[in-house]
């Protein structure tokens, strides 16, 4: 099939596209595909044999031409390492192998979020069905706060633990683990968060991103590194001769909680994170994973699911509980078999959910606020920090999310407690480490604790080093925030006429899914097209119908848009011809196929 792209002159040398140079949302529009790899994309065409849009899109990915039939087709054979590569990952294994040939108590410790709990529920299913007695432990986020504690590992060892197995969390958590061995526990640390040079004194401390770790593998959720521990675990039994006459736990089965935490936890969908979202999602579609099954129905999501849907639809809803409700519902949820306990937590995450937009929405509402009044004063500044007493801290990740989509620089936002002490969540844009610049503030004793990735992170700080943490951050982080602003920019696929959006162009880009953080989804531009009617739904998004000069028309919707510059050009344009970017969605309401476009920027071509 050749798709419907619309003839537009493309500057070859600069990759400006259609000379917008200052989108609604404030982008200079580029192409995506430099010109040094258009010869690239027409040899992965030619070798491969396939449409010369896919050859563009692979090409300005990154892909090369041998690379090509395994990124198309991720398999765990062709992209999962040798377990052992990672450091301590056989002394883990190990470790728990004894504990199931022992039938010793395990308490797992996990975190909050998507990824913490679908951690946790891979690591009790696997233990429970080696006869091994496991209970997760997931701390209140807030009363507890991130990470192991003392008072919770003495509660788990004086329960009978005598394993301690931390996931997503407890690399830099060196008192409560330092207790733990004290009391006579072992631990094992799984996790993926940047680390320094120091490591708590445990029996295995895997995480792939610790600084002597020479495997490649940073680039996974925790999650992805549990599951690399069971692989290692499993052939650690089977060395033993633990399967003699007994069937190996099916591992595959479980690849629907890696894929859930690989897309929500945003890590790049690059290598063995492919195979884990590719082949997790075709678990998932079997719907064998009872709290999953549950989770979907209450949320009414009743086609065959998505990066999309595990992103937008599953994963806020699992994070729900951790946020505003009983932190352990998502993990408890995920490791249930029992369907109608599965079916009640799932409804209650759904009203959870419910309620933690509403508390979005206020906080967001007095944040942007904020951040409008901090840019006034400083239109320079590096990092928005906002906080205040009233704030849910459940919310604060998310508030901070929304920021930097709006002012597109990192934001810190603040939870302030009446002991004058805050709870941060950091998020960040491409190019700028906020995790290396939080952990330069632990280590300059301005936080009480701190950590996270490059593009997330979360702190704990003092009111009275508010002020100092503030000029750390910003010095910390001006040069590359000049730097990265001076570059803002869209980059665009393709352009597209109205009549090309077809379902058989969605099929066609999907070969190159999944699509996420490190391998961006097809954004394309309908060029001078009207639109001919516009319209606000429940006071946030617009919904318009675009028309391409032949007269064919595509539906759009621009969500979260009303009372920003994309809502008012798209609302005020009626009639007129602007550019229009976005992808492309299947919707299927009320059981009927349509195709519409999902608006990310705008462009009025008579102001560039």
């Amino acid at each position: 099939m050749r798709p419907n792209l619309a003839a537009v002159e493309i500057d070859t040398d600069d990759r400006s596209f259609l000379g917008v140079t200052k989108s609604a949302r404030g982008f200079a529009w580029r192409e995506r595909l430099p010109a040094h790899l258009k010869q690239t994309a027409t040899a992965i065409s030619q070798r491969h044999g396939l449409p010369d849009l896919i050859g563009r899109v692979l090409a300005a990915r990154g892909i090369g031409l041998d690379a090509v039939p395994t990124f198309l087709d991720p398999s765990l054979k062709a992209l999962m390492p040798d377990p052992s590569t990672l450091r301590d990952m056989d002394k883990a294994a190990a470790r728990l192998a004894d504990a199931i040939e022992a039938k010793q108590q395990v308490a797992i410790f996990g975190d909050y979020d998507v990824d913490g709990a679908c951690s946790s529920a891979l690591m009790k299913r696997f233990l429970e069905v080696h006869g091994a007695p496991a209970r997760i432990y997931i701390p209140d986020r807030l009363f507890e706060g991130y990470g192991p504690n003392v008072a919770a590992i003495e509660t788990l060892v004086n329960e009978g633990a005598k394993l301690i197995v931390t996931v997503d969390c407890g690399t830099t958590s060196f008192e409560p683990l330092s207790a733990a061995r004290t009391l006579g526990a072992d631990v094992i640390v799984i996790d993926h968060h940047q680390a320094d040079e120091r490591l708590p004194d445990v029996n295995a401390v895997v995480n792939p991103n610790r600084q002597d770790d020479i495997s490649g593998q940073g680039m996974l959720c925790a999650a992805g590194v549990v599951f690399l521990v069971l692989v290692a675990a499993t052939r650690e039994l089977r060395r033993r001769g633990f399967y003699q006459g007994a069937r190996e736990p099916d591992l595959l089965a479980l690849l629907d909680l890696v894929a859930l935490a690989t897309v929500a936890d945003v890590v790049p969908l690059v290598g063995l994170n492919r195979a884990y979202v590719k082949k997790g999602l075709a678990v998932m579609r079997a719907r064998d994973n009872v709290g999953l099954t549950a989770l979907a129905d209450a949320a009414g999501l009743s086609v065959a699911p998505t990066p999309y849907h595990l992103g937008f639809i599953l994963g806020p809803r699992i994070n729900a509980g951790g946020r505003i409700g009983n932190a352990a519902l998502g993990a408890t949820l995920l490791s249930t078999d029992d369907p109608v306990e599965a079916q009640r937590i799932a409804e209650l995450l759904n009203r959870l959910n419910k309620e933690r937009k509403d508390i979005e929405t206020a906080v967001l509402e007095e944040a942007m606020a904020i951040a409008d009044r901090q840019l006034s004063d400083d239109p320079a500044r590096a990092i928005l920090i906002v906080g205040s007493d009233a704030w849910h801290k459940g919310v604060v990740g998310l508030v901070a999310s929304r920021l930097v989509e709006r002012f597109r620089r990192p934001a810190c936002v603040i939870a302030w407690e009446a002991t004058a002490i805050g709870t941060g969540s950091l998020r960040s844009v491409p190019g700028i480490d906020l995790g290396a610049a939080v952990r330069a503030a632990v280590t300059a004793g301005l936080l009480t604790k701190g950590g996270g990735h490059a593009m997330a992170a979360g702190l704990t700080v003092g009111r009275n080093n508010l002020a100092l943490l503030e000029t750390f951050l910003q010095d910390q982080l001006g040069a590359t925030a000049q730097a990265v602003g001076d570059v803002a920019h869209l980059d665009i696929d393709a352009p597209l006429v109205a009549s090309g959006a077809t379902a058989e162009l969605i099929d066609l880009i999907e070969r190159v899914s999944p699509f996420g953080q490190g391998n961006p989804e097809a954004r394309f531009v309908l060029p001078a097209h009207r639109v001919k009617f516009g319209k606000i739904i429940a006071d946030a998004h617009v919904r318009v119908i675009l028309e391409g000069s032949d007269g064919s028309r595509v539906d759009g919707v621009a969500f979260r848009a009303v009372g920003q510059p994309l809502g008012d050009l798209l609302m005020s344009a009626s009639g007129l011809p602007i550019h229009v970017a976005g992808h492309l969605r299947r919707d299927t309401w009320g059981g009927r196929e349509r195709i519409e476009m999902q608006i990310e920027d705008a462009a009025d071509p008579r102001r560039q």
